[in-house]
C-alpha cells in the first residue's frame, strides 16, 4: 500500500520545503551584466552560457545567489532548534532575496531579530514547519484507513514552504479526494521512471587510451549482468583509504546486487567511435531511499579521476571547491553527456516520492530539464557539490526543446530529481568529493 510512502516522509523529515511553481527564477532577475568577479571568470564558457541562457543571470549573480542559499540553509538549521514554534522555512525569491518564513509562537520575536541580524527578510506565514510536518503524519494516518485504490494513488509528500502548505505527488491528479484537513493542499503529477541509455556495443578493449582526465558529466558506459548502459559520471573523489573514486547514480549500475563484489558492473570510458578501456568497477551501489553508486577507479586508471573537475564532455571544467546543501530557489546546473550544461533552480527539498518501483527518500527537485543519459551526473550551486541526478520528468524526449513545448502545454515544467550528494557523504564515512 502506498501509505508507505507517507509514512517515510515522516520518518525521513520529508516535510521540509517546496515549490516556487513552473516559473523559472529568471522571471524577475536583474538584467544580465558581464561577470567580473575573480571567481566568475573561472568559470567555463558552457556553463556561463547555461547561466545566462536558463536563468537570465550573471556569472556573478548566479554565484552571488549560489552562496545566499548556503547562508539561509546553515540558518535554517539553527532556526528548527532555537525558534521551533515559529519557523517556517527558508527560500530565495524569483529576485534572489533571501526569505525566513516565520509563524506567530512564542519564539517568533527572537526568530525575527535573529533572521534580520543574519541580512535576511522575514515572511509573515499562517503555519511553522512544525505544524505543516503534524499534517504530514496526519496524512499518513489518513491514508492507513483508505483502501488500496486510494492509498496508492499517493506517490510522494513534501512540504510547499513557498506558499505554506503540503504538496501531494500522485499517478492520477484528478482521481485523489483528499479529506478536508488538507483541502488546501496541491496535488501534482509523478515523476516518470528514469532511465539511463540501454546500450549494446559496449565491448571491452584491452589497448590503453592516452591518460586523459575523467571529469563529472563525461560519458561513461557500465557493463554488468549481460546489460549495458550510458550514463554520465558524477563527482570525483577520495574513498575512507584515500583511493580515487566516482560518486554517480545508482540506476545506472546494471547488476545492482552484485555491487562490491568479484561479479560488479565493470564501467568504461566511451570515446568518440566507440568503447575505451575499463575504468572501474562498482563498489557500492543503492537505489531504493539513496540513488547512488560508488565507482572504485582501477590501479590503471586511477590517475584521470584526481582531479576536482565538472564540464561538458571534451570542455574546460568548473573546479568544485566543497559541498552544499539543497535550498529552494537557489540556482544550480547540471551536467551531462546528453544535453552537456543546463540551469534551473532547487524547487524542493527533502522530499519522499516515488519514482516507478522505488523510493527517493531526502531528495530534492529543480526546474532543469535532463534527458536519456545525463544520468549520474553532476549538479552544482555555484561552484560546490549539490546532487546527483537520478530522475526526469520529461526523460523520454529527444531535446529539451521538444521538452518545454510539451511541459508548458500540459501546464507543467521540467523537473530533475536528485540525491544530496551531502547524503551520500553522511551515509559512507571517510568518503570525500574532490576540491583539488
Amino acid at each position: 500500500m502506498r501509505s508507505s510512502i507517507a509514512r517515510r516522509a515522516a520518518v525521513f523529515g520529508s516535510a521540509a520545503l517546496l515549490l516556487l511553481g513552473p516559473v523559472a527564477a529568471s522571471a524577475q532577475a536583474d538584467p544580465v551584466e558581464p561577470g567580473v568577479s575573480d571567481q566568475a571568470a573561472k568559470l567555463p564558457a558552457e556553463l556561463i552560457d547555461a547561466i545566462q541562457r536558463d536563468l537570465s543571470l550573471s556569472p556573478d549573480q548566479y554565484l552571488e545567489h549560489s552562496e545566499l542559499g548556503q547562508k539561509l540553509a546553515e540558518f535554517a538549521k539553527i532556526a528548527r532548534t532555537q525558534f521551533p514554534d515559529a519557523f517556517a522555512g527558508t527560500w530565495l525569491d524569483n529576485a534572489g532575496t533571501p526569505l525566513v518564513g516565520l509563524a506567530d509562537g512564542a519564539d517568533k520575536d527572537a526568530a525575527v531579530a535573529a533572521a534580520e541580524k543574519a541580512g535576511f527578510q522575514v515572511k509573515d506565514v499562517a503555519q511553522s514547519e512544525n505544524s505543516l510536518q503534524a499534517q504530514v503524519k496526519s496524512l499518513d494516518g489518513w491514508l492507513d484507513t483508505q483502501p488500496p485504490a486510494v492509498a496508492d494513488l499517493v506517490r510522494g509528500v513534501a512540504i510547499d514552504i513557498v506558499n505554506n502548505d503540503l504538496v501531494l505527488r500522485a499517478d492520477n491528479v484528478g482521481g485523489l479526494q483528499l479529506p478536508d484537513f488538507l483541502k488546501g493542499a496541491r496535488v501534482v503529477q509523478s515523476p516518470a521512471t528514469a532511465a539511463p541509455l540501454p546500450s549494446t556495443d559496449l565491448t571491452p578493449i584491452a589497448e590503453p587510451l592516452p591518460a586523459d582526465a575523467l571529469l563529472g558529466g563525461d560519458a561513461y558506459g557500465s557493463l554488468g549482468g549481460g546489460v549495458g548502459l550510458r550514463c554520465s559520471l558524477g563527482f570525483n573523489g577520495t574513498d575512507s583509504s584515500g583511493g580515487p573514486v566516482n560518486i554517480t547514480a545508482g540506476h545506472c549500475d546494471p547488476n545492482r546486487d552484485a555491487a562490491g563484489t568479484s561479479e560488479a558492473s565493470e564501467a568504461f570510458s566511451l570515446v568518440p567511435g566507440g568503447t575505451g578501456p575499463r575504468i572501474g568497477t562498482f563498489a557500492k551501489t543503492s537505489l531504493d531511499i539513496h540513488d547512488y553508486s560508488i565507482i572504485r577507479a582501477d590501479d590503471s586508471a586511477a590517475h584521470r579521476f584526481e582531479n576536482n573537475g565538472v564540464r561538458v564532455p571534451g570542455t574546460a571544467p568548473v573546479a568544485i571547491t566543497g559541498t552544499a546543501d539543497p535550498i529552494v530557489g537557489a540556482p544550480v546546473c547540471k551536467s551531462g553527456l546528453t544535453t552537456g550544461f543546463t540551469c534551473g533552480v532547487v524547487t524542493s527539498v527533502a522530499q519522499t516520492v516515488s519514482v516507478g518501483e522505488r523510493t527517493l527518500a531526502d531528495s530534492f527537485s529543480t526546474s532543469m530539464c535532463a534527458l536519456q543519459g545525463d544520468s549520474g551526473g553532476t549538479i552544482v550551486t555555484g561552484t560546490l557539490a549539490l546532487g546527483i541526478s537520478s530522475a526526469s520528468n520529461v526523460g523520454q524526449y529527444p531535446i529539451c526543446q521538444v521538452a518545454d513545448v510539451v511541459t508548458f502545454v500540459l501546464g507543467e515544467s521540467p523537473e530533475l530529481f536528485a540525491t544530496p550528494i551531502n547524503e551520500v557523504l553522511a551515509e559512507n564515512p571517510g568518503l570525500r568529493v574532490r576540491t583539488s
